[in-house]
């Protein structure tokens, strides 16, 4: 009689279900960065899979983290942030036209990138302390806004639209998964509306400006603020169905197709693998964004709940703006596509929230399903 083979306990509880499509999703994005570095891994290839490689070792650490460890970081680790930002704002390096980065020697940071799963941290832990009878007081509302409210305006300072609206998706989600009562996202939708016109004019650069005015009709200035979205337009409609084949994209190869490797890599890879590759890309990041969701389902406490459905939420603002950017349904606000597109502030937010959803992950396994909160 053949005995079962067990597997060892390690084996067992590694998150299989999130890193081998993880590696299948770096792997491809991969080869577009080597397509669109011309047929050589450097420098794009090479560096996406080593800070994947790296940045994965990190969110493995993480997901061994207890919870009264991350509960007890929230809030440092979003004052630490926080002064990142304002730091800046007087030492920050320019880049493209914006001051978003503080250099360390040789590593280049964008602490607004980090900011995104920060305030979902901590406004996690902020609920997880606040009685529930208090969620519809105005404390529950107040405290919040601030904690939203600061990143917001530094950010938006840099300027960085993209990243601002991160992470008011971000901070909305939980608030609403708190609990909050409807009268508050009603009145912020008004706010917002009011404000939107103060922040257009005031707090975005020209040029961010004539991307907003021009995304619905870009053919109206092909060659100015509507180039971008054209030519993406034009990389993502000549690829067919099966695509023009692995380094043959005109729009990228003969450098028509602006950032090919960063905001606009979907548009270089949908040129080269056509409809099928996009539709391969979804089914990966759909297998993603399904296991968060369940790790946030079957979350054992309101904080575990908060963090795992605010984390997924981050990824998924990540992966819809970028796609709706690229494909002219969205302005072009440089956000770049998850575990695809080259950069390493964007592949260190990414995997945080990979991390932090492992971690509840880890937590839901070790607690019994009567700890209920």
């Amino acid at each position: 009689m053949s005995q079962a083979v067990s597997l060892p306990r390690s084996i067992q509880e590694f998150p299989w279900r999130v890193v081998v499509p993880l590696v299948a999703l770096i792997a491809f994005g991969a080869a577009v960065l080597h397509s669109a570095a011309g047929g050589s891994f450097s420098p794009y290839a090479s560096s996406h899979i080593i800070r994947f490689g790296l940045f994965l070792i990190m969110a493995l650490v993480m997901s061994y983290f207890p919870q009264n460890w991350a509960k007890f970081a929230a809030f440092p680790v979003y004052i630490a942030v926080l002064l990142l930002l304002i730091a800046v704002e007087t030492i920050g390096a320019m880049g493209g036209g914006s001051q978003r980065w503080i250099e360390f020697g040789p590593m280049r940071l964008q602490p607004s990138e980090l900011m995104k799963p920060a305030i979902v941290l901590v406004l996690a832990a902020y609920f997880a302390s606040l009685p529930i009878g208090m969620i519809a007081s105005a404390r529950a509302i107040v405290i919040p806004a601030i904690l939203i409210a600061l990143p917001m305006g530094l950010v938006l300072m840099q300027p960085d639209l993209g990243t601002t609206l991160a992470i008011a998706f971000g901070g909305a989600v939980v608030l609403f998964l708190a609990g909050l009562s409807a009268k508050w996202f009603i009145g912020g939708g008004i706010a917002a509306l009011i404000a939107a016109p103060i922040a257009f004019f005031f707090g975005l650069a020209d040029y961010q400006q004539r991307r907003v005015t021009t995304f619905l009709d870009p053919e109206s200035d092909p060659l100015g603020a509507g180039y971008h979205i054209t030519q993406s337009k034009i990389a993502i409609g000549s690829g067919g169905l099966t695509g023009k084949g692995f380094g043959e994209g005109s729009q990228s190869q003969l450098d028509y197709l602006p950032e090919p490797h960063t905001d606009f890599v979907f548009a270089t890879m949908a040129e080269e693998w056509g409809l099928l590759g996009g539709l391969l890309v979804l089914l990966i990041f759909g297998m993603i964004l399904r296991w968060g969701l369940i790790v946030a389902r079957e979350a054992q406490d309101r904080f575990s709940r908060l963090l795992a459905a605010g984390m997924t939420a981050t990824i998924f603002f990540y992966v819809a703006v970028n796609l709706m950017m690229v494909m002219g349904m969205a302005p072009v606000v440089g956000i770049p596509l998850p575990f695809m597109s080259h950069g390493g502030s964007s592949m260190l937010t990414n995997m945080i929230c990979i991390g932090a959803l492992m971690m509840v992950e880890r937590w839901n396994r070790q607690r019994p399903s009567s700890e209920l909160s």
